[in-house]
């Protein structure tokens, strides 16, 4: 039925084509899109209407001149030509319009009609038949192309910052985010990168990796060339003693780099100002413009030693000439030493204030002790030396010398009380007042206790009392004792521990060569070996309690010796004696008289003489 019904519709077609086909030969070619806006595929595909193979070959050779082919993935140029709130038509020169989101144009918010994009196919026909365009992906792909070739031809290209991140910026170039390191803003050192956020600026493609698709560039390599010229132009002419304007480029604690049009200098913190100074800062500010001198440079050139100082007048000479040894000046405390302390008492001319200038003590202290940082005071100027600007000065001269009448006021055998303020292994110091202090050796600080180090016996700023033993004006020194301001118990100990004296006492301590043993507080005795023997023959332990015998006491010495042993011994040694007695007194008894023994002769001679005659 189709068939029939397409007969007579072609033979009109072709009867129609016919008769005017002579008129069309002279009309100019149709246009492709106006022939496909006005065909009706359906009939066509239906058979309803025909043309002819020529017809067709003639219009698909028009197709492939003038559309683009949907499936290549070349990126084209299309036209802008509507735009709603959405999406923006463009026309590629294809079979039909492609869409694009508008959110592809964020970076370009002055999209208007008729302005040319750059599109890549995105999608060729979507669930509506619509052509999908994708101009973010065209952006790309010709944004990396570009990158590349700017890198290889080292050309200047233009991009957008678009915001600060950790070590630099992001920058937006052709599409693509490229970081742009802090380091390589600028050649001085950029404190604000904020400041750069939303601005447009030149650069040069420095670094790409393909493989992670990252963008390195750098504003800092524009105008690296320039300044490198100019840096040799300034090296060239430099010469020591040369003043160059500058900028404060950076502030460091010990001293501050100059920018001198490209080449960098280094004023030190001594340099800056003939004031002590804590910090540059304090003279200076970043970006400050100021001039300099030129101290020194090395064989090259890349190392230049600066000076600010330097063109200013030397304080010292400013100095007036009125200022003698013995005038009071008035300064401020700039620098605190171990040794001393240093006053200003004009700007730059500074005069030491050494530690025995502070006191008239003879035991030196630190000079923290008296002074601080910041302190105004009054000195005296002890020395003076324009030539090579020096001065010493006094400040313990503002008051009268103690020492001018230590004879009524601290006269040998006085007592008195004093603040302990220093201790070593042989001694305590002992301050009396201000400017008089005096030594207390170890050994007169107490009359029975063994001391081995001061500290056992007292501490620092105690108050302590003392008797004055010795006075040396000319060598200004006093020496004082403690236990001398108390009776000597050994004088009373002499007594009640003399020689022969018995007392009840425990073992309080073994020792290798004997014990010792306490009878008080203040007397503790040494008992040897052989005297701990007990009446049994064992020996006396660690904590057993006996009777002791003084056998040595030497109140000088403060030793005394005990002997437990000597009690049965001395009981023996008499019992002894007495038995020696007994026994000499019993021989005495029996020894015969006179009498007896001129008898008993008498009767050895009668004997003798018998046994003779016999």
């Amino acid at each position: 039925m189709a068939e029939e019904k397409a007969t007579p519709q072609a033979e009109e077609t072709a009867n129609t084509e016919t008769v005017t086909e002579p008129k069309k030969a002279a009309a100019p070619k149709q246009d492709p899109k106006e022939f496909l806006s006005n065909f009706d595929w359906d009939k066509y595909e239906e058979g309803i209407e025909r043309i002819e193979d020529k017809k067709l070959e003639e219009f698909e050779k028009l197709v492939a001149e003038n559309f683009v082919d949907t499936a290549d993935e070349e990126v084209v140029t299309g036209v802008v030509t509507h735009l709603t709130e959405r999406e923006a038509i463009i026309d590629i020169n294809a079979k039909s319009e492609g869409v694009i989101s508008l959110n592809e144009f964020r970076y370009n918010p002055d999209l208007k009609l008729g302005d040319e994009v750059e599109v890549l196919i995105d999608i060729r026909e979507d669930k509506t038949g619509q052509l999908v365009l994708s101009h973010r992906k065209a952006r790309t792909i010709m944004a990396w192309e570009r990158v590349n070739d700017a890198h290889d031809k080292e050309e200047v290209i233009t991009g957008f910052v678009k915001c600060r991140t950790k070590g630099g910026m992001i920058v937006d170039v052709f599409g693509i985010e490229a970081f742009l390191p802090g380091s390589q803003i600028d050649v001085k050192p950029i404190r604000d990168y904020d400041q750069y956020v939303g601005k447009t600026m030149e650069f040069k493609v420095v670094k790409i990796n393909q493989e992670f698709k990252n963008v390195v560039v750098s504003h800092k390599a524009l105008i690296e060339a320039d300044i490198e010229e100019q840096k040799k132009e300034i090296i060239s002419q430099l010469e020591k003693g040369q003043v160059l304007e500058g900028t404060v480029k950076n502030i460091t604690s010990y001293g501050v780099f100059i920018d001198l049009g490209g080449v960098d200098g280094l004023v030190h913190i001594t340099d800056l100002s003939w004031s002590r100074i804590n910090h540059p800062n304090e003279i200076v500010e970043l970006d400050q413009k100021l001039n300099v001198v030129i101290l020194d440079f090395d064989d090259n050139k890349s190392r230049i030693q600066l000076g600010l100082k330097q063109l200013e007048k030397h304080p010292w000479e400013a100095l007036g000439e009125e200022i003698k040894i013995g005038d009071k000046v008035k300064g401020r405390v700039v620098v605190i030493a171990d040794y001393g302390a240093f006053l200003e008492v004009a700007e730059g001319v500074e005069g030491l204030i050494h530690v025995s200038e502070m006191s008239w003590s003879t035991h030196l202290r630190s000079a923290q002790d008296f002074v601080n940082v910041g302190d105004e005071l009054e000195a005296v100027v002890l020395t003076l030396d324009r030539e090579d600007r020096k001065m010493s000065l006094g400040i313990k001269q503002l008051t009268p010398d103690p020492w001018t009448d230590i004879t009524t006021k601290y006269p040998v055998g006085s007592k008195h009380k004093g603040i302990v303020r220093n201790f070593t292994n042989f001694g305590v110091f002992v301050e009396l007042e201000e400017g008089i202090d005096g030594l207390i050796y170890i050994s007169d600080l107490s009359w029975t206790r063994k001391i081995k180090h001061p500290s056992e016996f007292v501490t620092v700023g105690d108050e302590l009392e003392v008797e004055v033993l010795e006075l040396d004006v000319d060598g200004r020194k006093l020496s004082l004792g403690h236990k001398q301001t108390t009776e000597n118990p050994w004088n009373k100990y002499e007594k009640e521990f003399g020689l022969g004296s018995v007392h009840k006492a425990s073992i309080t301590e073994v020792v290798d060569k004997g014990a010792i043993i306490t009878f008080n507080e203040d007397i503790t005795a040494f008992v040897p070996q052989r005297h701990m023997e007990k009446e049994d023959g064992k020996k006396l332990t660690k904590g057993e309690e006996a009777d002791f015998k003084i056998i040595e006491f030497n109140k000088d010495f403060k030793r005394v010796v005990a002997s437990h042993t000597a009690l049965f011994r001395e009981e023996e040694e008499r019992n002894v004696r007495t038995a020696r007695k007994k026994a000499a007194a019993a021989a005495e008894e029996a020894k015969p008289t006179l009498g007896d023994a001129n008898e008993q002769l008498q009767a050895l001679k009668d004997k003798m003489e018998a046994n003779k005659k016999k």
